[in-house]
């Protein structure tokens, strides 16, 4: 049954944990070009086995690398799609945290040819996984929507798409030839995190897409339409989840606001087999929107924060996943961790142990819950 022979299981988390420090300290001598790129390789290479044992050893079904590869959760993806190049617009991004206000400019994207797959993004770091992991490898990946998302039209070069009808079907189209082809490399468990879809739901981040030329009350059903057409030839027995994220950096965030504005149309239509939802704190919302989830999609519930290290306590996880069954049948539900521990190379503001600590729980609970 899905959630626990099949993904999403019922102890599952997000994807990215912190990076170990012999690891920040390698990447930095690579950027600096003291380190061969073969060493830098190797110790990653070490860090992610390191990694997948420690996630098996607490228990979790479903692994991933740690994306210990990559910088940022979702540039070093889109940055290798034909026709994209990497711009610095100075478009400052304000992330919020109980102290105040991060403000942070990070590199940007600009749509200058044809999109394409040149080749299959991650598919090398996806078979080394594969092939140190026992438990199920997980490979997390930017929807299509973040290719978009920042920049709007004025992002994408109107020289190469005068309709923008146009850029859509390319876009789709390099989603579904890499989903081919990381199905050929024997790929069953795909995440496709999406910040977009739940930013939406602020009425700030709608009012921001409207500034920039776009439809900030609809965009949400153009992304689903983008995001189906790109799943619609996926290979059989792959499972393909979203995780959705109001910002996650350096334990601040940028969205408020429960999902409401977009639960009908995104858990009735979206084509995925489950979502990752951030319900760690207020911000969230509740969860009457589950109201919508359909027969046979899962729920991960994200009710254990990756922005402190303070250990939840596990009677309070059980109340919040009783509350979310009045709305959604336990059985479709599963739980994990909010988001991922360091979206970006820089890490959230907590430990190595209190990381531990937290997936640990994470286990422990749904042994409880569901046996």
């Amino acid at each position: 049954m899905t959630g626990d022979k099949k993904p999403p299981f019922r102890a599952d988390h997000v994807g990215s944990l912190l990076r170990p420090r012999d690891l920040l300290r390698a990447r930095d001598e690579r950027m600096t070009g003291s380190l061969p790129a073969s060493e830098l390789r190797a110790i990653e290479d070490k860090a992610i086995r390191d990694a997948v044992k420690l996630q098996e050893d607490i228990g979790l079904q479903g692994v991933t690398d740690g994306e210990f590869r990559r910088g940022s959760w979702h540039m070093d993806f889109l940055y290798q799609v034909g026709g994209v190049t990497k711009t610095q617009d100075n478009l400052k991004v304000q992330f919020r945290n109980e102290e105040g206000v991060i403000e942070f400019t990070p590199a940007a994207l600009r749509v200058s040819g044809r999109l394409k797959l040149e080749t299959c993004i991650f598919g090398d770091d996806f078979q080394f996984l594969k092939s140190v992991a026992s438990a199920t490898p997980k490979l997390t990946i930017p929807s299509p929507s973040m290719m978009h998302y920042r920049g709007g039209r004025a992002a994408i070069d109107a020289s190469v798409y005068p309709d923008i009808e146009q850029f859509w079907a390319d876009l789709a189209q390099v989603y579904a030839d890499e989903v081919a082809a990381l199905g050929k490399l024997g790929c069953s468990y795909l995440q496709l995190d999406d910040t977009s879809l739940a930013y939406l739901n602020d009425p700030a981040q709608r009012q921001h897409i409207a500034e920039l030329g776009g439809n900030g009350e609809q965009q949400h059903l153009t992304y689903i339409r983008l995001i189906n057409t790109a799943l619609a030839a996926r290979p059989p027995g792959m499972t393909v989840c979203t995780h959705m994220c109001r910002g996650n950096f350096r334990s601040s965030w940028v969205a408020s606001g429960g999902y409401d504005h977009v639960a009908e149309a995104l858990f009735g239509q979206l084509a995925v087999d489950g979502f990752f939802l951030e319900y760690d704190d207020a911000r969230s919302g509740g969860f009457e929107p589950l109201r919508f989830v359909p027969k046979g999609k899962m729920v991960v519930l994200g009710l254990v924060t990756t922005k402190k290290g303070a250990l939840e306590k596990k009677d309070d996880l059980k109340r919040r996943i009783d509350a979310a069954a009045k709305y959604v049948p336990l059985e479709q539900i599963c739980l994990s961790p909010q988001c991922g521990f360091s979206s970006t190379v820089d890490g959230n503001a907590l430990t190595l142990d209190e990381q531990i600590a937290k997936l640990r729980l994470v286990v422990d609970t749904a042994r409880d819950v569901w046996g």
